[in-house]
């Protein structure tokens, strides 16, 4: 089983260290682990941020457990080179269009959501996002109008191909879990949205145990905090999931208690491939100090070993230790403790 890790910039290589030490201490048969630069880092060493032994690296593997890229002092570079490309070209060349964001309140976190408690404990949901379309791909630039004004213009577009292998992705998904998908859009102003909902609508009638409702996108912002419990599984587009699932980490408590999955369509011998990603940033400001909290990073290798490798057992494994350590008071300063990153991982894999 060979798991590339990319580290990446800032808190990216204590978390993924921490990460990493949970991945071994599961004493996997047939586990091969090796590394690569991303990011900041790797333009540094390499003069890019996606170098070409890296992509060939992540081609060679059965998953990437990723860290987080972004480098300040990268700010000034052209935007091909900025740290960021790595992730984007990642999800690109390796065709990984659905990103799986679940946001569950963990138990005794309540007083940490900017909701109140009995609210707060109804977030049980999976963002199902998709990755390689929308305004982030889609034609862009910047010019000069006749009266010397600049103006910048993105391209946003999905054809029904895209919409149709992430909506199948997320009903499968939700027949796994409450039976509710969640389609959000903006139909009512976006001919793109338009496509986006018939589509769904056609992919809903293969998939008659799964309910299917509609929401505009401004419409979910608000009952994010208002009613969360009223869903399951949300699946949009591009732009729309960047901005819910980071909302949604907000009233869980802390970014750095959540986890990502990029998945594709490419099969290997032990599941999907995909790349595996704590949803926070390389947080430069803190990054050395060893106060990052590796938890987000240590639940990303749990989804890796329910996708990729198959090991739902080992998965639950990790995940019941991050609680069992949350629910023992080992918090870290995101959450309004003291435990540094590697005690953290101390405490995760002594519950393991």
């Amino acid at each position: 089983m060979k798991i590339a890790i990319f580290p990446g910039d800032g808190i990216g290589p204590e978390v993924t260290a921490q990460a990493r030490r949970v991945l071994e201490r599961l004493d996997l048969p047939r586990l091969v682990l090796f590394e690569g630069d991303v990011g900041g880092i790797a333009y540094r060493r390499h003069g890019h941020p996606l170098p070409a032994e890296t992509l060939e690296m992540a081609r060679a593997s059965d998953a990437v457990l990723f860290g987080a890229v972004g480098d300040p002092s990268c700010d000034d570079l052209p935007r091909a080179m900025r740290p960021e490309q790595a992730i984007l070209g990642l999800r690109a060349e390796l065709g990984l269009f659905a990103n799986l964001r679940p946001a569950t309140l963990f138990d005794g976190l309540e007083e940490l959501s900017t909701l109140r408690p009995e609210i707060a404990r109804q977030i049980d949901m999976l963002i199902v996002r998709e990755l390689n379309g929308d305004v982030y791909f889609g034609d862009k630039g910047i010019r000069t109008l006749e009266n010397g004004d600049r103006e910048g213009w993105d391209m946003m577009s999905y054809s029904t191909g895209e919409v149709r292998r992430i909506a199948e992705l997320a009903f499968r998904a939700a027949q796994g879990r409450r039976g509710k998908v969640t389609s959000v859009d903006k139909a009512n102003v976006l001919e793109t949205s338009q496509v986006w909902r018939d589509t769904v609508i056609e992919v809903a009638a293969s998939f008659p145990d799964v309910t299917l409702d509609h929401m505009y996108v401004d419409n979910a912002a608000m009952q994010l905090v208002r009613n969360p419990g009223a869903f399951d599984v949300v699946v949009t587009g591009n732009l729309f999931g960047d901005i819910l699932s980071d909302q949604a980490s907000v009233c869980v408590g802390s970014i750095g208690l959540l986890a990502s999955a990029s998945l594709g369509e490419r099969q290997t011998e032990f599941g999907t491939f995909g790349l595996y990603e704590p949803i926070h940033g390389s947080a430069p400001d803190i990054a050395g100090k060893g106060w990052a909290n590796p938890m987000a990073a240590i639940l990303s290798v749990a989804m890796l070993l329910r996708h990729s490798l198959g090991r739902e057992a080992d998965a639950s494994r990790v995940e019941a230790a991050v609680a069992k350590a949350l629910a023992d008071g080992v918090r870290g300063r995101d959450i309004g403790g003291s435990a540094g990153c590697t005690e953290i991982g101390d405490a995760v894999i002594e519950r393991l």
